[in-house]
Parts: structure tokens; C-alpha cells; sequence
């Protein structure tokens, strides 16, 4: 029975790659997978269900791919720079994670996610990260006044930018989100 349900699995991730999560159909996904239709009821009660459940696994091998390519020697602000750096790169190159940029799709994909699975369920941010700064704070080389979880917060921000690029304007994007980060981390670097 799991087989299955990993050869759906195998088959969607494909099919969304190259086609989308909106131009897919389940029937597609079904045919790809050798099954009937009703086969694939019997493991996700939907497309979008599906869909997300591929995407937080990609965005989870991201992230710690991201996390175990880091230089942690280097200071907060080169570390913070290179993990938003890496994560940018590495979603525009992922078909299934590009799909976080189409927020036409994505935004109803997340609010029914949320709805179901609670807000903890989206957050693309691991805690090794948070004990990282929990690290930095105690080394001295984070303020300490922010909670180490407002912090990751603000790091969710500088990340949720990127969708807004249009609107800032192309031209000034990339400046900006590197200007904005340094900003962001010399404020809270100072630990005077």
C-alpha cells in the first residue's frame, strides 16, 4: 500500500517540475502512476495537499542543505548573508520551490496548509538556527534585549521581501535586500 503512495509521490514532483502546480491535474498524475483515479484518494485527499506536502519536503532539504554549507566561524552577518543568499538561489532553481514565488498559487496553497496543519506546520525556518543565534546572544555577539525568536522573525521578513521584488522595483532589488540585511544585522550586532 505505501508503494503506492510513493510512486503518486514520485510521479506529482515530476509532473509538477516541469508543468506547475496549476497546469497539473490529478488525472495526469494518476496516468504518470500507473493507477485509477480513486487510487489517488486513497492516499491525499487533494491536488493541493499533495502539492504541499512535496513542497515542505523540498524546502526542508533546502534549508539544511543551506544550514550544513555554512562557514559558522564567520561572523553573524556573513553567516545570515550567505543562508539568505543560498536559500534564494537554491528556490529559483528548484521548479517545486519557484512556485513560492507565484503567489497567486501559492498564497491559497499556504492559508488552506495553515488552516489545517497550524502555523508551525510553514515555518521554513529550522531550529538549529535558532539555537544558533541562542549562541550568538550568549557569545555576545547578539543583542540580547530581542528574543532569539523575534529575531528569526525579522531573518522570515528579509526572506518574504523577495516576493515583493515587482513592486520595489527590479533594479533596486538585489541592493536593497543586501543593503536591508546589513542594516538588519548591524542593529543587531550592537551589543553596546
Amino acid at each position: 500500500m505505501e508503494d503506492k503512495k510513493v510512486i503518486i509521490y514520485t510521479c506529482a514532483k515530476e509532473i509538477f517540475s516541469t508543468k506547475g502546480f496549476k497546469d497539473t491535474n490529478i488525472s495526469e498524475i494518476t496516468k504518470k502512476a500507473g493507477m485509477a483515479v480513486g487510487t489517488f484518494y486513497n492516499y491525499y485527499p487533494s491536488k493541493e495537499k499533495l502539492f504541499m506536502e512535496i513542497f515542505l519536503d523540498e524546502n526542508a532539504k533546502l534549508k539544511q542543505a543551506c544550514f550544513q554549507s555554512l562557514d559558522l566561524e564567520q561572523s553573524p552577518m556573513d553567516v545570515i548573508g550567505q543562508m539568505l543568499e543560498l536559500n534564494v538561489n537554491g528556490t529559483k532553481n528548484n521548479p517545486i520551490l519557484r512556485e513560492w514565488y507565484n503567489r497567486n498559487v501559492f498564497e491559497k496553497l499556504e492559508q488552506m496548509f495553515r488552516e489545517e496543519n497550524g502555523v508551525e506546520s510553514v515555518d521554513f525556518l529550522y531550529d538549529n538556527f535558532l539555537e544558533l543565534i541562542s549562541l550568538w546572544q550568549k557569545q555576545g555577539k547578539m543583542r540580547t534585549d530581542i528574543d532569539s525568536k523575534m529575531i528569526m522573525m525579522v531573518f522570515a521578513a528579509i526572506i518574504n521581501v523577495d516576493t515583493h521584488k515587482e513592486e520595489i522595483g527590479i533594479d533596486y532589488f538585489p541592493e536593497l535586500l543586501h543593503l536591508m540585511t546589513e542594516l538588519i544585522m548591524a542593529s543587531l550586532m550592537d551589543c553596546s
